[in-house]
Protein backbone atom coordinates (compact mmCIF):
# COMPACT_ATOMS: atom_id res chain seq x y z
CA UNK A 1 0.00 0.00 0.00
CA UNK A 2 3.06 2.72 0.82
CA UNK A 3 4.20 1.58 -2.22
CA UNK A 4 1.53 3.10 -4.13
CA UNK A 5 1.48 6.29 -2.04
CA UNK A 6 3.88 9.55 -3.17
CA UNK A 7 5.55 10.89 -0.33
CA UNK A 8 3.33 13.73 0.07
CA UNK A 9 0.46 11.44 0.94
CA UNK A 10 2.86 9.02 3.23
CA UNK A 11 3.68 12.28 4.86
CA UNK A 12 0.21 13.29 6.03
CA UNK A 13 -0.52 9.81 6.66
CA UNK A 14 2.03 9.83 9.62
CA UNK A 15 0.97 13.21 10.62
CA UNK A 16 -2.16 11.74 11.33
CA UNK A 17 -1.26 9.54 13.42
CA UNK A 18 1.27 11.29 15.46
CA UNK A 19 -1.54 13.43 15.94
CA UNK A 20 -4.02 10.51 17.59
CA UNK A 21 -1.01 9.66 19.37
CA UNK A 22 -0.63 13.25 21.33
CA UNK A 23 -4.17 12.78 22.58
CA UNK A 24 -2.93 9.67 24.29
CA UNK A 25 -3.06 9.52 28.27
CA UNK A 26 0.56 8.70 29.47
CA UNK A 27 1.47 7.18 32.62
CA UNK A 28 4.71 6.78 34.59
CA UNK A 29 6.19 3.44 33.93
CA UNK A 30 6.50 3.09 38.09
CA UNK A 31 2.75 3.74 38.14
CA UNK A 32 2.35 1.15 35.53
CA UNK A 33 4.18 -1.26 36.78
CA UNK A 34 3.11 -0.93 40.38
CA UNK A 35 -0.24 -2.05 39.85
CA UNK A 36 0.90 -4.74 37.17
CA UNK A 37 1.98 -6.64 40.26
CA UNK A 38 -0.76 -5.42 42.57
CA UNK A 39 -3.07 -7.42 39.73
CA UNK A 40 -0.45 -10.44 39.70
CA UNK A 41 -0.19 -10.62 43.33
CA UNK A 42 -4.35 -10.28 43.58
CA UNK A 43 -4.43 -13.36 41.11
CA UNK A 44 -1.65 -15.21 42.59
CA UNK A 45 -4.42 -17.49 44.83
CA UNK A 46 -6.30 -18.80 41.41
CA UNK A 47 -3.11 -19.47 39.60
CA UNK A 48 -2.99 -22.92 37.81
CA UNK A 49 1.12 -22.06 37.05
CA UNK A 50 1.63 -21.38 40.86
CA UNK A 51 -0.78 -23.56 42.68
CA UNK A 52 -1.20 -26.43 40.11
CA UNK A 53 -4.42 -28.37 39.12
CA UNK A 54 -6.11 -30.64 41.22
CA UNK A 55 -6.28 -34.42 40.05
CA UNK A 56 -9.99 -34.34 39.27
CA UNK A 57 -9.76 -31.14 38.03
CA UNK A 58 -7.26 -32.47 35.59
CA UNK A 59 -8.33 -32.91 32.27
CA UNK A 60 -4.66 -34.90 31.58
CA UNK A 61 -4.31 -37.11 34.68
CA UNK A 62 -5.81 -40.47 34.45
CA UNK A 63 -6.10 -43.43 33.30
CA UNK A 64 -5.78 -43.16 29.66
CA UNK A 65 -2.41 -44.44 29.71
CA UNK A 66 0.53 -42.98 28.22
CA UNK A 67 3.21 -42.58 25.44
CA UNK A 68 5.86 -44.50 24.51
CA UNK A 69 7.94 -43.59 22.09
CA UNK A 70 10.47 -46.88 20.63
Amino acid sequence: MARDMSDKEILKMELEQLKKEVNTPRTPVSANCADTITFVEGMLPNDPLIKGVPDDKNPYKGDKGGCIIT
